[in-house]
């Protein structure tokens, strides 16, 4: 089994060929090819290439399927014997990626 280890904002993710992933969002457009330079571990069968802290010459290619947003939290304030309660929701921006070649 082929897979590798990728920084991406800043978060390092467990990758493998054909594989979708949900991160932050991406400055890129919808259906832009990117190209994952951050490569820290590279496993393919019984060969191992790790990074110090980056490997050589080795890459990640992703296509980038979609930008959508999160689910919504609830975020709530609350500060004891003065009745005040402040309650705001969030939902995250995010991308979606398809891996498309480990290299």
């Amino acid at each position: 089994m082929k897979y590798a280890v990728i920084a991406i904002n800043g978060k390092q993710h467990v990758v493998s060929e054909g594989e979708k992933l949900t991160i932050d969002r991406l400055p890129q457009d919808v259906g832009e090819k990117l190209t994952i330079k951050d490569v820290l571990l590279v496993v393919d069968g019984e060969k191992r290439q790790i990074g110090t802290p980056l490997v050589e010459d080795a890459k990640v290619e992703a296509k980038l399927i979609s930008d959508e947003k999160g689910d919504k939290i609830r975020v709530a304030v609350f500060k004891a014997k003065s009745r005040f309660r402040k309650v705001h929701g969030h939902r995250q921006s995010l991308s979606t990626i398809e891996i498309t070649a480990i290299q």
